[in-house]
């Protein structure tokens, strides 16, 4: 089973098997392996129910279009990319349907260096190649496939992004979520003195405590909780890949991913002065204040990992964050890491010797953001020009991504969702004050 509507901006992800089954991995992996003529990739699958055979069906697409495979197990996505940039391979596929519930399946498309295969990158003459259907390899030697043992490889690489000596030993409270963080931290918590209280480490695809998505509500009432239970120096949550954490303070409070990314950008200028950032543009001044404070060059990007990692590249940037949890390092294939920004969290608190919840009170006296508002809307396009006509006399207009309009003292972007009728509206401003004026202007404008 192969429904078209699986392929989606930047990956692969469906119902299994309803949308997606074995077949379907199979017409995936081979239709990749015809596409880009790869001559050695890597294969790697998450803890899913389906995940296995999905991927054996992947890996034996790629082989009889004559690829050589290597078959990494069950990895975190992360641990896929790094595969593919340190080995230097062709390419790879992670198969994972990332945060989504059980029922789901997919897959993480990457082409040489770990670049992102999507939708305006060789995935929907993949879709096409696949529905078209395949006739018997004839006279077609098979790829070899082999296992590869990817683990030590990786772990010396996340740590050699820290000083592992200057870490202390902090109280941390780890939600794996059942997902890949499970299987991927205790390798690396064994080399460090912090104290981690494990909460559900045991890879488990049918999610038994909640589902692996951090970013919602419901799924942090857990590791909030369990922060001041524990009295712990900070939260970490992780969703169903791993690559991707969310952290929450000592006070239990969550820390929005613009407040990370400049925390983070702070800790890689004090290894790497005056190097580049990039930021996206729903994110609060905090990034670029702090980044141009730290010495460090902001540079402001539209929204999406392939955007990002190809502006890494040209602008050889040492750092790139998103507000929705994903964080990039030039020294990592410039690719996104869960773990390393958890373990850059552990230095920076370490060496600051203060609270988490004190390092970041000058942001959260400074800037006062609504996080990202989705509402669905009719007409996205109509709706666009009207917030344009209505707001934009009250600051500079971009159309980057969506609409962004930039005033002295607040400034909002609103982008459509790339998968449903839904405009996003991320707004910040100066004060608490203004920021929820401007707020209710705004989505009383998008809702009538």
């Amino acid at each position: 089973m192969l429904d078209p509507k699986v392929f989606k901006a930047y990956d692969v992800r469906g119902i299994y098997p309803d949308e997606l089954d074995e077949e379907g991995a199979y017409a995936i992996g081979r239709a990749y392996a015809e596409h880009f003529e790869p001559r050695k990739i890597a294969v790697g699958w998450d803890m899913r129910l389906s995940s296995p055979a999905m991927a054996a069906a992947a890996i034996r697409g790629a082989a009889e279009a004559g690829v050589d495979v290597l078959e990494l197990g069950m990895v975190g996505t992360e641990m896929l990319y790094f595969a593919v940039g340190d080995l230097g391979l062709d390419g790879g596929i992670e198969v994972t349907a990332s945060h989504n519930p059980k029922e789901y399946t997919g897959m993480k498309i990457v082409r040489r260096g770990a670049l992102p295969v999507g939708g305006e990158s060789g995935l929907l003459e993949i879709r096409d190649r696949a529905m078209a259907g395949f006739d018997t390899p004839q006279g077609q030697t098979p790829g070899r496939v082999e296992k590869y043992d990817v683990w030590p490889g990786f772990v010396e690489r996340v740590l050699s992004f820290v000083d592992v000596g200057a870490i202390r030993p902090l109280r941390v409270v780890v939600d794996a979520a059942n997902g890949m963080a499970g299987a991927m931290l205790p390798p690396v918590l064994e080399r460090l003195p912090v104290e981690a209280v494990r909460c559900f480490f045991e890879p488990d695809g049918t999610f038994p405590n909640h589902e692996p998505n951090p970013l919602l509500p419901e799924n942090r009432e857990f590791i909030v909780r369990k922060t001041l239970d524990e009295r712990a120096d900070l939260g970490v949550a992780f969703d169903g890949d791993a690559d991707r954490c969310f952290f929450v303070d000592d006070t239990g409070e969550f820390v929005p991913g613009d407040f990370v990314t400049a925390l983070l950008a702070e800790s890689i200028l004090e290894k790497e002065p005056g190097a580049k950032v990039i930021y996206d543009l729903r994110a609060s001044w905090a990034v670029p204040e702090t980044v141009e404070r730290a010495g460090g060059v902001p540079l402001v990007n539209r929204v999406g990992h392939a955007f990002i990692k190809h502006r890494m590249r040209q602008e050889d940037a040492a750092f790139a964050g998103e507000v929705s949890g994903h964080y990039y390092f030039r020294d990592f294939s410039q690719a996104d890491s869960g773990v390393v920004p958890f373990l850059l969290m552990l230095e920076l608190g370490s060496k600051k010797g203060r609270k988490l919840s004190e390092i970041l009170r000058p942001f959260r006296e400074r800037y006062f953001i609504t996080g990202e508002l989705n509402t669905p809307v009719a007409d996205v396009p109509l709706k666009l020009q009207e917030l344009k006509e209505r707001f934009g006399r009250e600051g500079e207009v971009s159309h980057l991504d969506g609409i962004s309009i930039d005033a002295d003292d607040w400034h909002m972007n609103v982008r459509p969702s790339n998968t449903e009728p839904l405009l996003r509206l991320n707004l910040e401003a100066r004060s608490r004050e203004l920021m929820e004026r401007k707020r209710d202007e705004v989505l009383d404008a998008i809702r009538s």
